[in-house]
């Protein structure tokens, strides 16, 4: 099995230049319940998680669990390749257009039998009762349907919250992902997006997590060959949290000249007042700082940057690598995404 430190929370100095560790960037570590001591040892400076550590190393699992009873997933955050909010709808949703793209910042998920059904959260601290994250409702929602015992689900956190990443929805699709092959329960791509959108609209996006142009509610996909691999990307998360529910209360939806299916095929260097995320106009104005980091992204020469989702991360693509020590004073700053 797989284990690795998790990134450290006490560090302050690390947490602001953004080199603190993260899932993303960590080697893997081959463990197996022979080494798990010897090689939680070797990491005593780091809180150490491993699927066979005991609990008091802060671990998934305990030193007496089964291989077969463990299943590790690392979910991965999006950006937002453009956002239009179009409209609103008559039940109170609005109707957008966007295109998600998964990037390489990962939060990891673990699944072990357990008496009780709950769910414990390491890492970036999350507001409110772990059983009411949308891995455990997401755990609920198959439980309906298919005959599974209880699990206890391990979540650490590393995508940045509150920063328009999709972590959360990515974590419970994933976690439905686990469920079916774990228990396998032959569960089709569509069977499953269906329980994912039922916990979020960009939910469903992350079982199959490939680019995809989505419509109506961000719940709708159409395939988008779109790749970016060839360019250097950068995120930024400012130490703000914009509220989803707050962003769309303030948004002007308006159906865009150019539909964004059409222009995302244009090449990124001609993106620039092309692509744009409508939630920009009321988030920059409410937080001036998240404006001045897309603003600081192209003064360092960013062939494109854009706010993803509701905020407040910004991404930024490069033809070369870059290091932004300015940015990172204040700022996560993450490389390489």
């Amino acid at each position: 099995m797989q284990c690795y430190p998790a990134a450290r929370r006490d560090d302050e100095a690390k947490r602001k230049s953004g080199t603190r560790d993260k899932v993303s960037d960590e080697p893997l570590q081959l463990c197996s319940k022979k080494t798990a001591i010897k090689c939680k040892e070797t990491l005593p400076h780091k809180k150490h998680f491993c699927m066979f550590a005991n609990e008091t190393s802060a671990g998934f699992g305990t030193m007496d669990s089964q291989l077969r009873t463990n299943m590790l997933s690392f979910p991965n955050a999006k950006i937002n390749l453009g956002l239009n909010i179009t409209e609103k709808r008559a039940d109170g949703y609005h109707n957008l257009e966007t295109v998600f793209y998964p990037i390489n910042i990962k939060d990891s998920v673990e699944i072990t039998d357990a008496e009780v059904t709950s769910c414990k959260i390491h890492g970036i601290d999350i507001p409110g009762d772990a059983n009411d994250n949308l891995c455990f409702k997401a755990y609920q929602l198959v439980k309906k349907d298919y005959d599974i015992p209880a699990q206890q689900i391990n979540l650490l956190k590393n995508i940045p919250v509150g920063a328009g990443l999709g972590g959360g929805s990515a974590d419970c699709a994933f976690l439905i992902k686990l469920l079916n092959e774990k228990f396998n329960l032959g569960m089709p791509v569509d069977k499953m997006e269906g329980y994912a959108r039922q916990l979020g609209a960009d939910c469903a996006f992350f079982i199959e997590n490939k680019p995809v142009y989505a419509f109506n509610k961000g719940d709708e996909f159409e395939k988008c060959e779109i790749d970016l691999s060839a360019w250097f990307k950068v995120l930024v998360k400012p130490p703000v949290h914009v509220s989803t529910a707050d962003a769309y209360a303030h948004v002007k939806p308006q159906k865009p000249l150019q539909s964004l299916k059409e222009i995302i095929h244009l090449h990124p260097t001609t993106w620039k007042n092309k692509v744009i995320n409508d939630f920009e106009l009321s988030v920059f104005a409410k937080y001036p700082q998240i404006r001045q980091i897309k603003t600081s992204l192209y003064d360092a020469g960013a062939t494109f940057a854009l706010m993803s989702g509701s905020g407040s991360s910004v991404f930024a693509i490069f033809d070369h690598p870059v290091k932004l020590p300015e940015l990172e004073e204040n700022n996560l700053v993450f490389y390489g995404i």
